[in-house]
């Protein structure tokens, strides 16, 4: 029986795309750090700002965390008044998260602290080159089968 042959690829993308992830983790944990944030209070505020405001529920299935998480999360945003939570008045079960004025404004501080990590970190590229690079990747991680935030995507 004949052994099939497996060609190998001239270059692996994995290792290079976990430095470069953890390069960059690292340096936006440390611009967004002095703004009392972390990664995941980014991702969440981002999608508020986006969606308008949602539901905690909603919110929750956007980030795909557990409803314990969410609260933890919601907590220290709210604690920094950089969202607000209200009862739904149609469902007084349900709860609306939205962006403050002050969530606003610090998502757009780090929005401006991110844009030079980026610019750091992959000013090697052009405009063009980046363009293909976020287009690739947006294709690569929508190809997965896992769920991304769409706003993540946009």
């Amino acid at each position: 029986m004949a052994v099939p042959v497996v060609t190998q690829p001239a270059h692996r993308s994995s290792a290079l795309l976990d430095y470069l992830a953890r390069r960059m983790r690292l340096r936006t944990e440390a611009v967004l750090a002095p703004l009392g944030l972390r990664p995941r209070h980014l991702v969440a505020l981002t999608v508020l700002q986006r969606l308008g405001g949602s539901t905690q529920q909603a919110l929750a299935t956007t980030l795909a965390m557990d409803g314990t998480n969410i609260v933890g999360l919601l907590n220290e945003l709210e604690a920094d008044k950089l969202i607000e939570r209200r009862r739904s008045p149609e469902d007084r079960r349900r709860h609306l998260v939205e962006l403050t004025e002050a969530g606003a404004d610090q998502l757009a501080k780090a929005e401006s602290a991110l844009t030079e990590v980026e610019q750091e970190m992959l000013g090697a590229l052009d405009a063009n080159q980046r363009e293909t690079l976020y287009n690739l990747l947006q294709l690569a991680a929508t190809g997965t089968g896992v769920t991304c935030p769409r706003d993540l995507l946009e």
